[in-house]
C-alpha cells in the first residue's frame, strides 16, 4: 500500500433467516457513511450480500467467497468491512481466503472512536473497549497474521502459549486502564460538583449520528466544533455557555451520536461520554427529518436513553433538523404536523430557520411556572426537609409540636420529585 488512502470494500450481509435484520439498503448506506468517517480510507465499492443463513466457519458460501475474491482483486482493495458481527474464526478464515485485512462493524466503530476521542477519559474508554474486543479475537493459529493489523493494532501471535501471554497482557492492561479511569471519573465528579454550584441549567443535545447536532451547537454557540457530514464527528461532550434571547444563561452540551446495534462493550464505554446527559435539565433530541429512516433512528435514540437510565423527569424537546433538505409535499406537511405537537420544532441548523421558536421554548421549559404550597413534615423527616432547602424553594418554616409546616414556591416537576422521595 502506497501513501494514498487504503481502498475498502463494504459488505452488508442480508441474512434472510435473521428475523431482527434491518432493511438492507439504508443499513448499507449507514455502513458506507461509517467507513467514510475514517480518514485514509476510500470506499471502492459497497454491496449487499444476500444469504439464507450465516456459515459458521466462513460466513459466506464457498461460491460467494470466490466471487468476492475476484471483486477484491479487480478493485485492488486492501480492507474488507463487514457490516455486522464476524466471529474470530470467520475473520481469520476470510482474511486467509481473500489475502486482505477484515474488520467487522464493532472493529470499524472502535477504529472511528479511537480516531476521534479527544479527552483523557474518551481515550481511556476507547482503549478499554478495544481491549475487551481484542480479547475475544485471540484464537488459535494466527500464524498467517503475525503482521500488525493497523489502527488499534489487533495483533495475533502463533500458538497456545502466545495466546495465553496475550490474554494476560490484555488483562493487565485492562486493570491498569480501569485504575486510571477511576481517577479520571473522580476528577470529573469534582468538576460536575463545581458545575452544580453554577446555577446554570444544562441543555444536552442528543440524536442519531449525523442528525446535525454539531451544526446546531455551532449555530447556537458560535463555536467551531468539528461539524462534518460524518458519523461520529463528536465523541467527547463539548460544553459551552450560551445566553438565550430572554437573557437566561445555559450550558449547552453536544454529545456523541447514537447508532443502531451499538455493540454492548461500546455502550458501556460511552456511557461516560453521555454522563452530561444524565445531568441535563433539558434534552434536545435532534433528528434528521429528511432521512428515510428518521422514525427508526428516533426509536433507537429513545431506546439508548432508556438503557442509560436517563431519568424520565428531564423534559425533552424534539428538533426536526435539516428542513432545508425536505422537498415536495413533505416541505409543507411537516411544519403543519409539528404545529400540532407542542414539543416539536422544525428547524434548519444550516440556515438558522426556525431557531427563534425553539430558543423561546428552551427558555420557557427551563423557567417553568411556580406555585405556592404548604408542606407538612414530621420532625424526624430531615432528609425531605434538607431536599427542599437544597432546591431553594422554601419561603418560610414554622415548627409546631408534632410537625413542621413549610411554605414552598416550586415547579410542578419539583413537586413530583418531592412526592417520590
Amino acid at each position: 500500500m502506497g501513501s494514498g488512502p487504503m481502498r475498502a470494500l463494504v459488505l452488508h450481509p442480508d441474512i434472510t433467516s435473521d428475523r431482527s435484520r434491518r432493511e438492507a439498503g439504508p443499513a448499507l448506506g449507514e455502513a458506507v457513511a461509517l467507513a467514510a468517517a475514517l480518514p485514509d480510507l476510500e470506499v471502492a465499492d459497497a454491496m449487499i450480500v444476500r444469504l439464507p443463513r450465516a456459515q459458521p466457519g466462513l460466513l459466506f458460501g464457498t461460491g460467494k467467497i470466490a466471487e468476492l475474491k475476484e471483486r477484491i482483486k479487480a478493485l485492488e482493495v486492501g480492507l474488507v468491512l463487514i457490516d455486522g458481527p464476524v466471529t474470530p474464526v470467520q475473520q481469520r478464515n476470510l482474511e486467509k481466503e481473500w489475502g486482505v485485512k477484515l474488520l467487522d462493524r464493532t472493529g470499524l466503530i472502535l477504529e472511528i472512536f479511537a480516531d476521534r476521542a479527544a479527552t483523557r477519559e474518551g481515550v481511556l474508554q476507547v482503549e478499554l473497549a478495544a481491549l475487551s474486543y481484542q480479547r475475544t479475537r485471540l484464537v488459535r493459529a494466527w500464524t498467517h497474521l503475525e503482521r500488525q493489523r493497523g489502527g488499534l493494532g489487533f495483533v495475533g501471535g502463533p500458538g497456545e502459549t502466545q495466546i495465553e501471554a496475550d490474554r494476560r497482557a490484555i488483562d493487565e492492561a485492562v486493570t491498569r486502564i480501569r485504575r486510571q479511569l477511576s481517577k479520571v471519573v473522580k476528577t470529573r465528579a469534582l468538576h460536575r460538583e463545581a458545575r452544580k454550584k453554577v446555577p446554570y441549567p444544562i441543555v444536552a443535545l442528543v440524536g442519531y449520528t449525523n442528525a446535525g447536532k454539531s451544526t446546531l451547537f455551532n449555530r447556537l454557540t458560535g463555536a467551531d466544533v468539528m461539524a462534518k457530514d460524518m458519523l461520529f464527528a463528536t465523541l467527547d461532550p463539548t460544553m459551552r455557555g450560551v445566553e438565550l434571547p430572554d437573557g437566561t444563561e445555559v450550558i449547552l452540551s453536544d454529545t456523541v451520536g447514537f447508532i443502531s446495534d451499538l455493540p454492548t462493550q461500546l455502550v458501556a464505554a460511552f456511557r461516560a461520554t453521555l454522563e452530561e446527559v444524565l445531568d441535563a435539565d433539558l434534552i434536545l433530541h435532534v433528528r434528521d427529518i429528511s432521512h428515510p429512516e428518521t422514525e427508526e433512528q428516533a426509536a433507537e435514540v429513545h431506546a439508548i436513553l432508556r438503557d442509560l437510565g436517563v431519568s424520565e423527569t428531564a423534559p425533552m424537546l424534539e428538533v426536526w433538523n435539516k428542513m432545508d433538505l425536505v422537498q415536495g409535499e413533505a416541505a409543507a406537511a411537516l411544519p403543519a404536523m409539528a404545529a400540532r405537537r407542542p414539543l416539536v420544532f422544525p428547524v434548519s441548523a444550516l440556515t438558522g430557520e426556525g431557531l427563534g421558536p425553539l430558543l423561546a421554548a428552551v427558555s420557557d421549559t427551563l423557567s417553568p411556572p411556580r406555585h405556592r404550597a404548604e408542606v407538612r413534615l414530621g420532625h424526624e423527616d430531615g432528609r425531605r426537609r434538607a431536599w427542599l432547602y437544597a432546591q431553594g424553594v422554601v419561603e418560610s418554616e414554622k415548627a409546631g409540636e408534632d410537625e413542621t409546616r413549610l411554605v414552598v414556591l416550586w415547579t410542578a416537576r419539583q413537586e413530583q420529585a418531592f412526592r417520590r422521595l
